[in-house]
């Protein structure tokens, strides 16, 4: 009874962190989400800020100046860039939810299998 009435007050989404591109998947409406996993990183005073996700940062590859860098945050199947895969995560999962409406959504994030406890664990913390 309980898990009927959570499913009905939400919604399920999948996220397949892919090395390629990343997608999120609502359940009943397909994948919404088939985007490059790539993210736009300014390093200024040695902070990072990140500029772009996705498709947007994909479109910045080779066009930047020295104080913005392209990267994939994932690499032959692991997390290279702990805290950019963190922010391309967040970011993603927000739009999903931009989607959504005011429902809480369950997620479900496929991880590389090469990936850390650690790395799980913020990926969890980031959902």
């Amino acid at each position: 009874m309980r898990s009927s009435i959570a499913s009905v007050l939400s919604d399920d989404i999948a996220i397949d962190l892919g090395t390629a591109n990343t997608l999120v998947h609502v359940v009943g409406r397909g994948i919404i989400i088939d985007e490059p996993s790539v993210v736009a990183i300014r390093a200024l005073d040695g902070r990072r800020e990140v500029l772009a996700v996705g498709q947007k940062a994909k479109m910045m590859v080779g066009r930047t100046p020295e104080s913005i860098e392209t990267i994939r945050p994932l690499r032959d199947g692991v997390i290279a860039d702990f805290v950019a895969t963190e922010e391309m995560l967040r970011q993603f999962i927000r739009r999903a939810r931009s989607v959504l409406g005011l429902r809480r959504p369950r997620i479900l994030i496929c991880v590389p299998a090469g990936a850390t406890p650690v790395e799980r664990r913020a990926v969890y913390e980031t959902a």
